[in-house]
């Protein structure tokens, strides 16, 4: 089967930089080969999707670039830099909605972000600021003083989004962030952080397995056993292999076996 997965071609190359180099990525949890040899850039100003089956390597991939496991093998460049260890430069940069939810359900909305905001040096001032700001984009400034266990999941999820957000990150990764939510809003939120991305030239790393929630334009990696084995823009990736959905790619992948 043929792999597209080294380079990204056409439109994302013309109109976005690399903002993440992933090259020559290796991670093994024991024997098991969880990532092997992983090419990939992640494009700036994009919801770059990442896909595959249980398995594939798309949690080890998650927590490398959260900072939560170092790689083995292999180097990542964030904006032109190489990162050896994750530094506080790239995390300051970083913000993560993980799929288990990290609110702390007896506070309140305003009392979670504010705590958050401390962690990374914001003034009252300035975290209040912030706060109100993207409270009213997301909808959620009348719950401000909520405790955070009466809102629904979309809500909560709506809160952990503004969190990841205060700080101004170039780059937002979220994990499994529509698992349990309904259609209606799965959709406004993967609505909302495109057009952040259109808007505000915020980068989006959208880890799922709900192929819905991918739009043409959007960059996409679908891995399988550890390795690439499509990327590219989805539209391109339907036409160019013939099928009528990316999840029958997915889908040939397992058959495989």
């Amino acid at each position: 089967m043929n792999s597209r997965a080294d380079t990204l071609t056409s439109e994302c190359q013309n109109t976005h930089q690399v903002l993440l180099n992933i090259q020559g990525l290796n991670f093994q949890y024991g024997a098991l080969n969880a990532l092997t040899g992983l090419n990939y850039q992640i494009y700036s100003g994009a919801f770059n999707a990442l896909l595959g089956a249980n398995g594939a390597g798309k949690s080890t991939l998650f927590n490398l670039l959260a900072g939560l496991l170092k790689p083995q093998q292999g180097e990542l460049h964030f904006q032109g830099q190489p990162i050896r260890h994750l530094n506080a430069d790239y995390l300051a940069n970083l913000g993560i909605v993980f799929q288990q939810s990290t609110l702390d359900m007896d506070l309140s909305v305003g009392q979670n972000l504010h705590y958050h905001a401390s962690l990374h040096g914001l003034s009252r001032k300035q975290a209040k600021q912030r706060i109100e700001e993207e409270l009213t984009r997301l909808n959620l400034l009348d719950r401000i003083k909520d405790p955070v266990r009466t809102l629904n999941g979309g809500h909560k999820r709506r809160v952990e989004i503004a969190r990841a957000l205060l700080h101004q990150p170039a780059f937002l990764m979220l994990d499994e962030a529509t698992v349990g939510l309904d259609l209606s809003t799965r959709q406004q939120l993967t609505d909302y952080l495109h057009q952040r991305c259109q808007d505000d030239g915020l980068t989006v790393l959208w880890t799922t397995h709900l192929i819905e929630e991918i739009q043409p334009q959007d960059p996409v990696l679908i891995l399988y056993k550890g390795e690439a084995k499509y990327s590219g823009l989805s539209a391109e990736l339907i036409q160019q292999q013939g099928v009528t959905e990316l999840k029958q790619l997915i889908q040939q992948l397992t058959r495989a076996e």
